[in-house]
């Protein structure tokens, strides 16, 4: 038994007027004794119709956007440290 993996779905095809759609996701799985972690977010949607197939990737802005906020706390936070050290001669 693995205790981190990652899986891949596709759920129930939709069809109307001739267009054929299904979404697809990614899941990150963490097992532990005694419980575990499931994490699914979209990641595209097939999308087909007369004979063709196009895959639509889903780009998740949120997440994009929390990593961003993250990194900048990151870069805050140690720039405020390291003029907090200046100031008071270095011993922390």
């Amino acid at each position: 038994m693995d205790v981190l993996g990652t899986s891949e779905a596709s759920a129930e095809s939709v069809t109307m007027h001739g267009v054929t759609v299904t979404p697809q996701s990614r899941a990150l799985i963490l097992r532990l004794p005694k419980g575990g972690l499931v994490w699914n977010r979209p990641t595209a949607v097939l999308v087909e119709q007369e004979g063709r197939v196009r895959r639509i990737p889903i780009v998740d802005i949120t997440r994009i956007l929390q990593v961003g906020l993250l990194g900048l706390a990151v870069l805050t936070t140690s720039a405020s440290v390291r003029r907090c050290r200046r100031r008071t001669g270095g011993a922390a």
